[in-house]
């Protein structure tokens, strides 16, 4: 009894706090500056990081890029530099530890430490859709983005208690993007996604310090409804959202 009459007595603060968030809707936000701020991007040798990298650079921003393969990596700093930045290319496989921290020692002595010192930085998790809901046939692929936005949300918080406001956060959720990663994707959510389409919104988001992202908007919807509706409505309207892709499985399906 006690915990909802504190609940009812913060009403107040969720309709003043209500107001305020639907009054910036309409205002622009200001875009921040990054030149010659130093920007670390992985898997830049390729897809949405190479085109993120590109993006920072037309910014001038100084950039330090890793991926796994060489050549890859080593383009995308080329084009960087055509661009007019400064970019250093690695070669790091994000998996192995020590060659994160020999890279890191190469760059900069660390990175968080640093932020937390400086109370400046930003932290980009580039997670997805699949990171908030289930989707059959694509176990490990869920986990590892629920993961992801899990670590988002708790450096969130944590920042937040240690007021290290200068320290932003944003997390990258979007729907089925046109990388190959994924065959034959489709859903009634919309089109597939361009990675250009992406990265120019991940650009926006980042530049206005949004902390979540979702692409197309409407996800960010169903995320609410799941929290709230019965399980076998949600189980009828997952099936007309019609996710559908080519599932590789060990198994026959019904029919085989």
């Amino acid at each position: 009894m006690k915990f909802f009459l504190q609940c009812l007595q913060l009403l107040p603060l969720l309709i003043i706090f209500s107001l305020e968030s639907l009054l910036k809707l309409f205002i622009p936000k200001k875009r921040k500056s990054v030149t010659g701020e130093i920007v670390l991007i992985t898997g830049a040798g390729h897809g949405i990081g190479r085109l993120t990298a590109y993006e920072f650079a037309k910014l001038k921003s100084k950039l330090v890029l890793w991926d796994i393969n060489k050549h890859g990596i080593e383009d995308t700093a080329a084009e960087c530099r055509r661009l007019g930045a400064k970019a250093h290319a690695f070669v790091v496989d994000c998996s192995n530890r020590e060659d994160i921290y020999s890279s890191a020692k190469k760059t900069t002595k660390a990175f968080l430490p640093v932020m937390m010192k400086n109370n400046h930085g930003h932290i980009v998790t580039v997670a997805s859709a699949a990171g908030h809901t289930g989707v059959p046939f694509l176990l490990a692929y869920c986990s590892s983005k629920f993961a992801a936005v899990g670590f988002h949300r708790a450096l969130t918080e944590e920042l937040a208690a240690l007021e290290r406001t200068g320290i932003k956060t944003t997390c990258l959720c979007p729907n089925f993007i046109n990388t190959g990663f994924i065959k034959n994707a489709s859903t009634s959510l919309g089109p597939i996604l361009e990675p250009e389409e992406v990265v120019d919104k991940l650009m926006d988001g980042i530049l206005t310090e949004q902390k979540m992202i979702f692409i197309p908007s409407s996800i960010c919807l169903l995320t609410v409804l799941e929290r709230i509706l019965p399980e076998r409505f949600l189980a009828f309207l997952k099936r007309k959202i019609d996710i559908r892709f080519d599932a590789v499985i060990g198994y026959k399906t019904k029919g085989q």
